[in-house]
């Protein structure tokens, strides 16, 4: 599908972080619609639309099923309840990443065993995983951060070697690739999120396990809708986390558009490392890699700021109306609720730097922003850094 374009242009004048109302405005009415559709048909759990969409989208990434849920956080603790994980095993995955990786496996009992990150591409650096692989291990759960694969040639061949499954964080990453092949389909579960910032975001939350294992996909199927099977006879204990008609409906409008919306956000991505390159700032500003056999969505467009300056440029930012954001300032496990762990300070160095460095720059179409700053490196750093709009 063409991309049709929207009006991003704020009557305040800012850049906001997110801005949902232009690319609403695009699909309004087929949006509309689909909901109608809905409320007419009042049905309103595990319905057609619901159906459609998990076929719609198991298709998008080349999965042979799909089982849609409630959250992408919920995706996670279904995909590692379908594995049986629980009290005493064991999943390996990063410490950079937002908190529904850890606290899904930690909600079983089970211990989320960190690995520390690759320093460019924030990712789980893949050369790490064996030295953490035991007999208590279930599965290794790597993060797709920012909308870029991990190596997964290197988790691949851990997991291989030790007979271990891998569960894919796909939250930010819907589209991406590596080597050809879509996340959705480079582990034996891969797990999404439609939180409305998404690249495919929805009017709330939604979640999706995908997989090409049908006994794991109708576990799935069990265990999302309280672990009945049939009604009112109970196989397992699962979880009420169903993927709702309306939301189903609204995301198989916005699935029609993602490629197209990919397309442009590398289009701008593009733009912007050249805008960058052109300003003089590439010893000021770390831009995100691209590594090799990814394809990126970016999901978030991560730069680094040297000089310890990133929170200046971000008050910088914001005097001016420009939104940004910091990702996981805290990694996990530095929090409160992973102190059982006994990790501490300085026990995964990377992580713990990208928390403390990184920012996340959002970069618009447009060079909206004055040009007015207190140093010529913050005025040409405010001439490039604006939000990467959703609104294609």
């Amino acid at each position: 599908m063409e991309p049709k374009v929207a009006d991003t242009t704020n009557e305040t004048g800012s850049v906001p972080l997110l801005d949902l109302k232009p690319s609403f405005a695009v699909m309004r009415e087929e949006i509309l619609e689909a909901v109608t559709r809905v409320f007419d048909r009042q049905h309103f759990i595990l319905g057609p639309e619901g159906a459609a969409f998990e076929g719609e989208l198991a298709a998008y990434v080349g999965a042979e099923h799909a089982v849609g849920c409630a959250s992408g956080s919920d995706a996670l603790l279904l995909a590692f309840m379908a594995l049986d994980i629980k009290s005493g095993d064991e999943v390996v995955t990063s410490p950079y990443t937002f908190f529904a990786t850890g606290g899904s496996i930690a909600r079983l009992g089970a211990k989320p065993v960190f690995v520390d990150i690759e320093p460019e591409t924030f990712n789980i650096d893949a050369s790490q995983i064996e030295a953490k692989v035991n007999w208590r291990t279930r599965a290794i759960c790597p993060v797709h951060l920012y909308g870029q694969t991990a190596d997964m040639n290197a988790v691949r061949e851990v997991a291989d070697l030790h007979g271990v499954p891998i569960v894919e964080d796909s939250a930010q990453a819907i589209g991406a690739e590596f080597d050809g092949r879509r996340t959705g389909v480079l582990g034996h579960m891969a797990c999404f999120s439609f939180y409305p910032t998404k690249n495919l975001g929805g009017a709330g939350d939604g979640g999706m396990i995908t997989t090409d294992d049908i006994e794991l996909a109708e576990k799935l199927k069990i265990l999302r809708d309280h672990g009945q099977r049939p009604k009112y006879t109970y196989r397992m204990i699962g979880l009420n986390s169903r993927l709702d008609e309306l939301q189903a409906a609204v995301l198989r409008i916005k699935l029609r558009y993602l490629e197209s919306w990919h397309a442009r956000r590398a289009e701008i991505a593009c733009r912007y490392f050249q805008l960058i390159e052109d300003a003089g700032l590439l010893g000021e500003l770390t831009l995100p890699p691209l590594g090799p056999k990814r394809r990126h969505v970016y999901n978030q467009f991560i730069v680094r700021v040297s000089d310890g300056r990133r929170d200046a440029l971000r008050d910088h930012l914001r005097e001016r109306g420009v939104g940004s954001e910091v990702y996981y300032p805290i990694p996990l496990h530095l929090q409160d609720c992973f102190r059982s762990l006994g990790h501490s300070e300085g026990d995964f160095p990377e992580a713990e730097r990208a928390a403390r460095n990184p920012r996340a720059a959002h970069f618009s179409r447009s060079d909206r922003g004055s040009a007015n700053g207190r140093c010529g490196s913050c005025r040409r750093v405010l001439q490039v850094l604006i939000w990467l709009s959703h609104s294609y």
